[in-house]
């Protein structure tokens, strides 16, 4: 199989790494421009180039019947399997598929034999071999369910654990997806707490994250994504056998998250976020280090402190998990990702914004300005909305704001709390009083209210509550009045806790001062000028001789400056 510009770099960077090889060495051996070799040692990643599309439409249509008949083969005798010759006949015969030619089959099934063989796992019986590791050279990879209880509801979500072989060292993550960001985040984390690689490899099973493609025996074709994180690490990656039969083949890590759902999360946790769950994770596994394995005499921790003197170094700059696209504002000011809606700011409908998708956030830029982060949704079909990113919108249809589902989820986020609600009846019921409108001054206080809000992009959301609970406080729902009554408690807040409570005391209007203290009288002589009378008299050398004295007086001689 020809080898991907992703794996030449990534083998390029290999040998440069291990054999030290220079640049002339390397293009010799891969028979490559040393320009090429340059731009892989350079990153990791090849720079892009348009690709082709060869589309199949006369293959394409037949290619699930032509699956069919090869799945068919895995139970038939070995001589009364599918040749090529065959398969083209039957879709001749049977489908009426006489547009086909027969080498347009053979090199089909010559390629997707193997693959359907190696996916449904034909092996010999296997004998198991007791295994014993190096320190520092292997480590496995797995995800396994869990479940918990988050923000009330029973959620299904995957433990990442992240096992080093030699010592039993195990991190753990818990992720919404088993997505490739999901994956490539919790490596990141596990790099980070290990604080360095396995020098061998790491035993992978064949996750959707890693491989694209299942060839025959142990060969796979990766992701991009995923090639260019482990060449940008520079670590290698064992893929077991497909299916059952290659359980044993990274049984710690099978092992592993049996054990620590049992121990750790039994019965199933309470949490009101993920980042919740994981920080319980972390502690779990730093409890971890201090259990012995069966049959080993030392703990975790005194096998892992052997172990990581010997660990390769981690790359001095860090990978960027998130996955970057670039989705339409829609009319709704929202954008679609991964079939899931997220808020943007209403100025932005109709353009195109830069996303970042990560594990368990979405950030949104709009060009180099970053303009929104959303927590990830979980659900299909899911929809996060920012309050703040229709407030413009909602000023000019003010209307529009008690159906609003922004509002629903900033009320069921605790994000506009009962202190909002409470400003923004009280805003309607004197705007009401004030004048006799159709709406009966529904508008004019919910325009009131939006400016309220508003605040909140340039104080403390603690402020802004305490500037609207003095003005609730004081009768006065005006916007204005918050305003004046948040600014004064941002700039009291760090005061507050001091032994001076005069701070956290409300001022009505009355007592507010009318005018400024006069400032007492400053001692201190006023400056002179004396000093630099003598500048005046002072001439430059390469001036006029010109008399500068008064009449019948002689001039002072020249003074160089």
């Amino acid at each position: 199989m020809a080898r991907s510009k992703v794996e030449l770099f990534e083998a390029i960077r290999r040998d440069h790494r291990r054999e030290e090889l220079s640049i002339r060495g390397l293009a010799d051996r891969y028979r490559v421009h040393r320009r090429t070799v340059r731009e892989a040692l350079a990153s990791a990643a090849p720079p892009p180039r348009k690709t082709p599309v060869r589309a199949a439409p006369r293959l394409d249509p037949v290619k699930g019947l032509i699956d069919e008949m090869l799945r068919a083969d895995l139970d038939a005798p070995r001589k009364q399997r599918h040749t090529a010759r065959r398969v083209h006949a039957r879709l001749h015969d049977e489908h009426g598929r006489a547009e086909i030619t027969y080498s347009t089959v053979r090199d089909y099934v010559r390629v997707r034999r193997p693959e359907i063989w190696a996916a449904a796992g034909r092996s010999l019986e296997e004998v198991f071999v007791p295994q014993t590791h190096e320190p520092g050279a292997h480590a496995e990879v797995d995800f396994a369910d869990l479940w918990i209880i988050l923000g009330g509801v029973k959620t299904k979500v995957f433990l990442f654990t992240f096992r080093l072989s030699f010592s039993g060292k195990a991190v753990h993550r818990a992720f919404a997806t088993q997505s490739q960001e999901a994956f490539l985040e919790g490596h990141l984390a596990a790099f980070e707490v290990l604080g360095g690689l396995p020098v061998v490899h790491i035993r992978y099973d064949n996750l959707k994250a890693a491989v694209s493609r299942v060839l025959f025996g142990r060969n796979r074709v990766e992701s991009e994504r995923w090639a260019i994180f482990r060449s940008h690490y520079g670590f290698e990656s064992f893929y077991c056998t497909p299916g059952r039969d290659g359980a044993h083949e990274k049984g710690g890590v099978e092992g592993e998250g049996g054990r620590f759902r049992r121990t750790h999360l039994v019965p199933m946790p309470v949490v009101a976020s993920l980042a919740e769950l994981n920080t319980r994770l972390a502690e779990f596994d730093r409890r971890d280090d201090q259990r012995r394995i069966t049959g080993r005499p030392q703990t975790v921790a005194h096998d892992f402190n052997l172990e990581a003197r010997v660990l390769a170094p981690l790359p001095a700059e860090a990978f960027e998990t998130g996955l970057t696209l670039a989705p339409r504002v829609d009319r709704h000011a929202r954008i679609t990702v991964r079939q899931c809606r997220y808020s943007v700011p209403a100025k932005l409908i109709g353009r195109r914004v830069r996303v970042l998708l990560r594990a368990t956030e979405l950030l949104v830029f709009d060009g180099a300005r970053h303009v929104a982060t959303h927590p990830r949704a979980s659900v299909r079909g899911g929809e996060v909305l920012n309050l703040d990113h229709y407030l413009e919108v909602l000023a000019r249809k003010p209307g529009a704001l008690p159906g609003a589902t922004a509002l629903s989820q900033a009320r069921a986020a605790g994000t506009f709390t009962a202190v909002h609600d409470a400003f923004w009846a009280a805003a309607r019921a004197a705007a009401r009083a004030d004048a006799d409108t159709s709406d009966g001054g529904d508008a004019a206080g919910t325009r009131a209210l939006i400016e309220v809000l508003l605040l909140h992009r340039v104080l403390p959301a603690q402020a802004v509550i305490t500037g609207t609970q003095t003005a609730l406080a004081l009768g006065a729902p005006n916007p204005d009045l918050v305003t004046v009554e948040a600014r004064r408690a941002a700039a009291a807040t760090p005061s507050v806790g001091d032994g001076d409570d005069s701070a956290a005391r409300v001022v009505s209007l009355p007592e507010r001062p009318t005018f400024a203290p006069v400032p007492a009288e400053d001692p201190r002589p006023l400056p002179s000028v004396t000093a630099y009378d003598e500048l005046l008299r002072r001439r430059c050398p390469t001036a006029d001789p010109i008399v500068t004295g008064a009449a019948g007086e002689d001039p002072e001689p020249e003074r160089a400056i």
